[in-house]
């Protein structure tokens, strides 16, 4: 279809250049040129801050392919935001402070195309964030490929973790919310457990992707970890902060999953009660070790267990919302609602909260009580202003 789109720019005498980003761009660069003849560029994830020179050499007809690993720092090449541009974005914000993988799952293509672990110094994290704080944002989530392996060095050249990160960044005036994702369990070190036990501004919402409840298919995976491994970890957020909640990342229909493997992941989104999650069909990545497993499941089977997952992990999401009725909750406000007067925010747990307040609330956490829960959203009044109008989600 895009191929298409430009056939047609070009009858209409418009130039329009296709590119292809990201991991696979980077795994599969010469294959996508050669597959698909009417992309003009292919891009690696670590190659960004060379976009204008590559669209210029396709503008001039070349086909260009940039997969290789840069020497220089693209965080350092690349030019920050003017002030306006950060507020121009809303009041939240991502900042990447580590990129690559040295776990090698089995299904994962991150360590090949994104490289070994490396992370960004602290100090350099910390003037991002304070130039994000000067423009307007008040919640900053934390990123990488295994963002709790976080060891960026810090003012005195030794390591930082990423509890201690954070804690520097609650520091920074203005920044009012912290989150970070996505993390992996076997570096859920005590620092960053203490950090969740500590900081205000640490919400209780962590996102630790298990895979599968099976051992022996965490086994195949090469997670290094176990079923009790996991819950230990979650047993030790939950004894230094007990209003966490999680979320996760599931596998279905991995090489060699039996009906029983995939009972024990129902029975595990059961047990830890998972605030949401994201499912997935085992898809093979070229490359690498699971995609030449044999015992690979029949696609069919593949789609029933995946809808049988995701309507467990459903219950278990709509059960936690359904326990903020009547509740109050801390409230960013981010924006403008679709309703005259209505303002769109978000509480400690990523939920979408609608609520009637004015414009100048927008930017600041507001306590709200929730009057009902929808779907997708809670709907409530903001417990400190008693001009507000309560929306309800039939209403809406």
């Amino acid at each position: 279809r895009i191929r298409e789109m430009k056939e047609t720019a070009a009858r209409d005498g418009r130039r329009m250049l296709i590119a292809v980003a990201g991991c696979v761009a980077q795994a599969e660069g010469r294959e996508i040129i050669r597959r698909a003849g009417a992309v003009d560029l292919v891009v690696g994830s670590q190659n960004y801050h060379r976009l204008p020179e590559m669209v210029a050499r396709a503008q001039r007809g070349e086909k260009v392919i940039d997969t290789d690993f840069p020497v220089e720092d693209k965080f350092d090449v690349l030019a920050a935001p003017k002030r306006d541009a950060i507020a121009k974005r809303g009041i939240s914000a991502f900042v990447t402070v580590q990129e690559g993988c040295d776990k090698f799952c089995t299904f994962c293509v991150v360590p090949y195309t994104r490289g070994a672990e490396v992370s960004r110094p602290v100090e350099k994290v910390v003037a991002e964030v304070e130039r994000l704080a000067d423009g307007g944002v008040r919640e900053v989530t934390l990123i990488g490929q295994n963002v709790n392996a976080y060891h960026g060095p810090g003012p005195d050249g030794a390591a930082s973790s990423l509890g201690r990160l954070l804690r520097r960044l609650a520091e920074v005036p203005g920044i009012l919310r912290l989150r970070y994702t996505t993390s992996h369990p076997r570096d859920m070190d005590d620092d960053l457990v203490a950090a969740h036990r500590d900081l205000p501004e640490l919400m209780p919402y962590v996102h630790l992707p298990v895979q599968s409840g099976s051992d022996s298919i965490l086994a195949a995976m090469n997670r290094r970890h176990t079923r009790k491994d996991y819950l230990d970890v979650i047993a030790r957020l939950r004894a230094r902060r007990t209003d966490l909640a999680f979320t996760s990342d599931f596998i279905v229909g991995f090489p060699g999953e039996s009906e029983s493997d995939f009972r024990e992941t129902l029975a595990l989104v059961d047990e830890v009660g998972y605030a949401g999650a994201f499912s997935f069909m085992y898809s093979p990545r070229p490359g690498t070790p699971a995609a030449e497993m044999k015992e690979q499941i029949p696609a069919d089977l593949k789609s029933e267990r995946l809808q049988r997952l995701q309507a467990t992990i459903t219950r278990n999401q709509r059960s936690f919302n359904a326990g903020f009725a009547g509740r109050t909750v801390d409230v960013l406000l981010e924006k403008p609602g679709k309703l005259p007067g209505q303002l769109v925010g978000r509480s400690p747990y990523l939920q979408a909260v609608q609520v009637m307040a004015p414009a100048e609330c927008i930017g600041s956490v507001h306590r709200v009580i929730i009057d009902d829960v929808g779907s997708n959203s809670l709907f409530g009044t903001l417990a400190d202003d008693s001009r507000a109008v309560t929306l309800t989600a039939a209403g809406a």
